[in-house]
């Protein structure tokens, strides 16, 4: 009875141990996209995202630290804290639509993203970029200056680039808000699911290697 018991405390233990190798941080830096806007903090993409990437076999803990209205430079500066408080495995860094709107320099918000890669990279994480798009009207030349940023940071930093999930969503009236800028709640599910769906094959590795700040 003694061995028995043993072997099911030692079974238990094991188990345990590889839940909890296996959950993955998730650390979401981003504006009023990821944050939820016009809505709570529970219907935003984000807090539907760990559920939605259990269907891919990964367990992640999504810490979403997303302000609507930051710029990258707002986010750079709040990046340090954010790190050492969650101690993320990998960091989701959704930025820089805000910076387009108000017309700055692309070169603002590449550096300003270059930092942030930088300093994620340091702090023994691993940092995923989102690209992101702004408005045709604000001239051809611009927007594709401001577009060429992320791939180029990508290419660079050797870091994952995905795919802009607002292009997916903006073509159906529904899901969007009044303002033309930003999901609605009814958008939430299918962003999370499609969201899941990019970042599962970057998270397996952290999962089968047991990589966790945990």
């Amino acid at each position: 009875m003694r061995w028995l018991s043993f072997l099911l405390v030692l079974t238990f233990s094991l188990q345990a141990h590889s839940l909890q190798a296996h959950n993955v941080r998730l650390l979401i830096v981003g504006d009023s996209l990821s944050a939820g806007y016009q809505m709570s903090a529970d219907q935003a993409w984000p807090s539907l995202l760990p559920q939605a990437l259990q269907k891919y076999n990964r367990s992640v803990t999504v810490v979403n630290a997303s302000i609507s209205g930051d710029t990258t430079g707002n986010s750079l500066a709040r990046l340090p804290q954010l790190l050492q408080q969650h101690t993320p495995d990998y960091v989701l860094l959704e930025l820089g639509a805000n910076d387009g709107l108000r017309g700055f320099s692309p070169q603002i918000p590449e550096q300003n993203l270059a930092q942030m890669i930088d300093r994620v990279t340091q702090s023994g994480a691993k940092a995923i970029l989102m690209q992101i798009r702004i408005p045709p009207n604000y001239g051809k030349r611009y927007s594709q200056a401001f577009s060429s940023i992320y791939p180029k940071l990508s290419e660079e930093k050797q870091i994952p680039l995905l795919p802009f999930f607002l292009e997916q969503v903006i073509v159906r009236d529904e899901w969007m808000q009044s303002d033309g800028l930003h999901p609605n709640e009814k958008a939430q599910p299918w962003i999370a699911e499609w969201m899941a769906q990019q970042l599962s094959p970057i998270l397996a590795s952290a999962a089968d290697t047991g990589l966790s700040s945990s």
